[in-house]
């Protein structure tokens, strides 16, 4: 028998395309802010949204560090009106970057209960200076009275989450649980957040927010957004369409089998990375996935190319961020890269999951296998490296960010052009005109599904500007994460081809592991994307000019 090396699946994703997940039925949530009002929007200090304020003239720091940050908000208690920051800010994270810049996050807190989603980050300069401030912080929160004892425990606030989702009994993964103060429908709750997430045709990455005190689930929405022993070596394969691979594998020796050595798609190669790993489902929906193996070292057969191209297209990925903009793995600290292949049955989607990315084989009419895709890959991937920098919330035109950021970072690591998915379309999909899946430069060029046309400006087609934003309730598409996100391509779009997608992509992983936050909204995006161009090429360059300019073509203006 050979020996298994096998990954429990479990699930926290992003997914592809819209349509597959169940919706949250039951939740009513107010409609999006209305396109008009958006684009006049402008953020101030301390008004419970994402806020921007740049300094001037700031003094120098001795340091630059959670005490001097908490001064500085103190002494300038009349602009962020943060009125106790010693007792509602706790010190989350200082890191210089690459320009010399000091960011240091401070995560709101009540009695110690961290507010979700709120947290205020000072920017210094190279000489300690402040700079900027941004982040969120819910005033209310200061100025009424909330317990923060929980009378609920978490084992029940988990029990609580799966019957309001109807998880299946059995989880290869066991659900998390922090208590922390909600804010929701102009109410500020003590919850839990639990996030409970499985496999199966409809995967789930749900995130339910269940009073801690009474048990009634105040929100939920799911956001599929997904050895000792081994010794190097190289290998060969060949990927769907056709293309021949250089893969980096490993071996190790098997008396078991034929040869006395099996191959794995499993890279170690890199230096401080855990590695780059390839699992087959075997075309199941849940259970365990066991890592690619051959008993040579050529992966060339019909069955194996999706695996190809999901290893190979990992690595290309991986080098774009580690050279591009020096960052190790999706986290930054060198987490392994993972990807499962042969996910279910003709499953027309991918996703990312907080461990690995999942790819469906495609039911060959639409998509043939979703591996195929360097873009794909690089979406998938991107939502992880979301994940672990702004954390931008899966609903609403955050998840729509999620979402475009994916889409852009797909166009940019792929450079070809800017289509998204060109390579992982069927025939018949082809023959009927739809090339690609979503078009950054000519989004309009797609329609919509049918349920979500009523909800725009009548066309039914996707976004390219804020007249034709889709003004969807939670339960489509998250709040048009997969629509609205052409508008924010777009814009990329039109900043790319004025400074090219070197520039635009230095700009857009800026703004997104510095400034973002996990509640951005399109307004917000603008000030703080025009500001990593600023920070890296100067106020008044021509970088700076045409990132403002893609946000002025679309509707998002200041």
């Amino acid at each position: 028998m050979k020996k298994k090396h096998v990954i429990p699946m479990a699930v926290l994703s992003s997914a592809l395309i819209m349509g597959t997940v169940a919706p949250t039925s039951t939740l009513a949530v107010t409609n999006q802010t209305p396109a008009e009002v958006v684009q006049k929007k402008v953020h101030k200090a301390n008004d419970n949204k994402p806020f921007f304020v740049k300094e001037k003239q700031a003094e120098k720091q001795n340091k630059a560090d959670a005490r001097s940050a908490k001064a500085f908000l103190k002494k300038n208690n009349a602009k962020y009106k943060i009125d106790a920051p010693d007792e509602s800010l706790d010190a989350s994270e200082v890191k210089k970057d690459d320009l010399g810049m000091t960011h240091v996050k401070l995560q709101q807190k009540k009695n110690g209960v961290p507010v979700d989603g709120n947290m205020v980050t000072v920017h210094y300069s190279s000489d300690n200076r402040v700079q900027s401030v941004s982040g969120q912080f819910n005033d209310s929160v200061e100025e009424t009275s909330i317990s923060t004892e929980a009378s609920l425990s978490k084992e029940a606030s988990v029990k609580k989450a799966k019957a309001a989702v109807k998880a299946p009994e059995q989880l290869e993964a066991s659900p998390t649980s922090e208590l922390v103060i909600y804010p929701f429908n102009d109410e500020n709750h003590l919850a839990y957040k639990v996030n409970v997430n499985f496999m199966g045709e409809n995967p789930g990455n749900w995130f339910v927010f269940v009073d801690a005190n009474t048990g009634e689930v105040i929100d939920q929405y799911n956001a599929i957004m997904h050895a000792d022993g081994y010794q190097s070596s190289i290998g060969a394969g060949v990927g769907v369409l056709g293309a021949k691979r250089n893969l980096h594998i490993t071996h190790s020796n098997d008396k078991s089998v034929e040869g006395g050595t099996n191959f794995y798609l499993y890279d170690n190669s890199h230096v401080n990375l855990d590695g780059i790993y390839t699992y087959d489902l075997e075309n199941q929906w849940g259970g365990s996935a066991s890592l690619f193996q051959s008993n040579d070292a050529a992966f060339k057969d019909n069955y194996e190319r999706p695996a190809v191209d999901a290893h190979y297209n990992s690595e290309e990925v991986y080098d774009y961020y580690k050279e591009e903009h020096n960052r190790n793995s999706i986290d930054g600290e060198g987490m392994p890269i993972i990807s499962v292949v042969h996910f279910g049955q003709d499953y027309n989607n991918a996703f990312w999951n907080g461990q690995y990315m999942t790819y469906g084989d495609g039911d060959g009419e639409f998509f043939i296998p979703l591996s195929a895709g360097l873009d794909v890959a690089a979406h998938e991937m991107t939502h992880g490296v979301t994940t672990y920098s702004a954390g931008l919330k899966y609903r609403n035109q955050s998840g729509a960010l999620n979402e475009a950021f994916s889409d852009i970072f797909g166009a940019l690591i792929d450079e070809e052009d800017w289509e998204l998915g060109e390579d992982i379309m069927a025939d018949e999909a082809v023959a009927s005109g739809r090339t690609s899946l979503r078009s950054l430069s000519n989004p309009s060029k797609y329609p919509v599904g049918e349920k979500y046309a009523p909800y725009g400006d009548g066309n039914g087609m996707y976004p390219s500007n804020m007249d034709e934003y889709y003004d969807l309730p939670l339960d489509l598409d998250n709040g048009g994460v997969h629509i609205n996100s052409s508008i924010i391509n777009h814009a990329a779009y039109i900043t790319g081809e004025q400074i090219g997608k070197e520039k635009l992509g230095q700009i857009y992983y800026r703004a997104l592991t510095v400034y973002l936050t996990p509640d951005s909204d399109f307004s917000h995006a603008r000030e703080v994307i025009v500001q990593s161009a600023v920070d890296i090429y100067g106020e008044g360059s021509a970088e700076a000019m045409a990132t403002a300019d893609g946000f002025n073509q679309v509707g998002i203006t200041e």
